[in-house]
């Protein structure tokens, strides 16, 4: 699908609001994917990122005749994305139950090898153990930046945060993230 421009978009969503369903089909087509592998880098888990794609959908279906953030609509999804698996991990959390020694014994043998990339180009291995073991709140900038592509401008406005703010925690969170690389490499055997 070609690059849809803001007026363009602004069009689109107005249209979707009013009940077109072609202009719906086309919000679907043009932003699920990314929400998709934004909520799958988070939560690495492909049937809860299906789950949470689609109920984001089903709450922008209801509240877009109601949408006037004009120029703001990726920020806004994106909001309700990461709102989304938010609660679903908040719930999760409060209904969670122990494994059992054999369900862990059978997942340790479904493990990736590491240093490779999984399905959405996200690297496995340091980088993830690295990125994984940051603060939810950095984690969450660096996976809106890079793997949600969203503009700095956007992350603002979709964490309602100001700039430098936003952007210093971004620059931060890269450091550690560097930082634990570093760490990592120094503890690794040679392999010489």
């Amino acid at each position: 699908m070609d690059e849809i421009t803001p007026d363009q978009l602004a069009v689109i969503v107005r249209s979707a609001g009013d009940g077109d369903e072609a202009a719906w089909r086309t919000l679907v087509e043009a932003f699920s994917p990314r929400v998709f592998a934004l909520i799958r880098a988070q939560c690495r888990d492909e049937e809860l990122a299906e789950e949470i794609t689609q109920s984001t959908f089903c709450t922008i279906a209801t509240k877009l005749a109601d949408y006037d953030e004009v120029g703001r609509f990726e920020s806004w999804l994106m909001r309700i994305a990461m709102n989304r698996l938010r609660d679903e991990m908040r719930r999760r959390k409060r209904h969670a139950r122990p494994a059992s020694e054999s369900t862990l014994v059978g997942l340790a043998g479904e493990v990736d090898p590491p240093d490779r990339a999984d399905d959405h180009g996200l690297p496995e291995g340091d980088l993830r153990t690295a990125i994984e073991r940051l603060p939810d709140a950095d984690r969450e900038i660096l996976y809106l930046r890079h793997v949600g592509g969203l503009s700095f401008k956007q992350l603002a406005e979709a964490l309602e945060t100001p700039m430098g703010t936003l952007l210093a925690r971004h620059h931060r969170a890269l450091k550690k993230v560097r930082e634990m690389l570093e760490g990592m490499q120094a503890e690794a055997p040679d392999a010489d």
